[in-house]
């Protein structure tokens, strides 16, 4: 399968592995309002506010060697921060799964400072939409706060792959 390359950040490269658990809500229908039992508490999160070094790193360079060493430190634990999104595109030839590029801040496709984040392979479903302004469909420019667990940081590409926990409209 051919690469879709966005800003230099390969989406739908085909390495991804299916979830056999996923939703199946698709863009178009109503997302839940209510967060997820699985989602961590507060304190263990890592956030902007109780961490300096994912806080350093919203701001710093999307292939900085400080990616890899936070995404090592750091995989399977929790992050959280307010985000947009940069770029969407269809998994494969898959109608209702998507690879969902992330970035830091408000900007959406213009994003330029801090890292690249991915989610590979997940539907709206999988996002777990949350809070009463929680939208029907996601689009490219939405913000979110978004609630991930860490799962790599592949050097190559200069993007963190994300698992999602929670995702809340603001």
């Amino acid at each position: 399968m051919a690469a879709i390359i966005v800003t230099g950040v390969a989406l739908g490269d085909g390495d991804e592995e299916k979830d056999a658990s996923a939703s199946s809500t698709g863009i178009g229908e109503k997302p839940s309002t209510t967060p997820s039992a699985d989602e961590p508490t507060a304190a263990e999160m890592i956030t902007a506010q109780n961490d300096r070094e994912f806080a350093a790193l919203l701001k710093a360079d999307p292939c900085s060697e400080a990616n890899a060493n936070f995404a090592t430190k750091h995989q399977g634990q929790t992050i959280a921060f307010d985000g947009s999104v940069r770029h969407m595109a269809p998994y494969g030839s898959d109608q209702t799964r998507y690879d969902f590029l992330l970035g830091p801040g408000d900007k959406g496709p213009q994003t330029t400072d801090g890292p690249n984040f991915k989610y590979e392979n997940v539907n709206t479903g999988d996002l777990h939409l949350a809070g009463q302004q929680a939208p029907a469909t996601v689009a490219v420019g939405d913000k979110f706060r978004f609630v991930a667990e860490v799962i790599e940081f592949n050097t190559v590409q200069c993007v963190f792959r994300l698992a999602p926990v929670s995702t809340k409209a603001r």
